[in-house]
């Protein structure tokens, strides 16, 4: 985990599995599915199929919070969204990337510094399941 500004990190985490880059991709590019594998995912609102730059929604997540998001950039099989609002947003930057029986997914986090530590094993577990 390195410094960035006053009150943000960033951190990474990474999830190495037997699923193609092909399939975690698919996983990823449609908004509908992350619940079956981000298991702080409840649901999210979100109109367009698949991931597109600019389009927005809303996750609600665990204790019925409701968190809106923006997709920044899209380069399959990497993206980036922003996820909340003011001082509380983070940005997530997702690659894949192949690997000898199967691929890696890693997630960088720019977050408060309250909120990078407790999000870490979130972040962990979830990409343990989009590349199981």
């Amino acid at each position: 985990m390195q410094a960035v500004g006053h009150d943000e990190r960033v951190a990474s985490v990474s999830a190495t599995g037997p699923a193609t880059v092909d399939e975690a991709w698919a996983r990823y590019a449609d908004p509908r599915r992350w619940s079956d594998w981000a298991p702080q995912i409840v649901s999210v609102r979100y109109a367009p199929e698949r991931l597109e730059v600019g389009a927005r929604g809303v996750v609600r997540a665990v204790l019925g919070l409701r968190v809106p998001f923006t997709v920044l950039e899209v380069a399959a099989p990497d993206w980036s969204w922003r996820v909340g609002v003011g001082p509380l947003s983070v940005r997530l930057d997702h690659t894949l990337e192949e690997v000898e029986h199967g691929c890696r997914a890693r997630v960088v986090i720019h977050a408060p510094r309250v909120l990078v530590a407790p999000y870490l094993p979130l972040a962990r577990l979830a990409l343990t399941r989009l590349v199981d």
